[in-house]
């Protein structure tokens, strides 16, 4: 299993679009990593994210490597996270902070 982490701000995502997010990130570390991702989905409670000063709109996905990467497939990997975000939720690539971990 791949550890995932989505941390969300309140009302950012609808309940159907975290459905539809969580299956493509599943789907994406089936692809990347033949394997199932299991998700932590985190709501920040409305006004306790901000972002230089104003609330936020940033959200954060974390994922674990089964093994160590490359910088080269880190990059691409990241990419499609980002891609895969920005498609499900229509927020900006400066809206993303995405990272896949190697293992401990």
């Amino acid at each position: 299993m791949i550890r995932c982490t989505c941390m969300v701000q309140a009302d950012q995502v609808p309940d159907q679009k975290q459905s539809e997010l969580k299956a493509a990130l599943n789907a994406f570390a089936e692809r990347a990593f033949s394997q199932e991702a299991t998700i932590n989905w985190i709501r920040v409670p409305a006004m306790a994210g901000y972002t230089a000063g104003a609330l936020s709109t940033s959200s954060i996905v974390t994922m674990t490597a089964p093994e160590a990467l490359s910088q080269e497939r880190r990059v691409s990997l990241l990419q499609e996270i980002c891609d895969v975000w920005m498609e499900g939720t229509g927020c900006s690539l400066n809206e993303i902070v995405a990272t896949v971990s190697d293992p401990s």
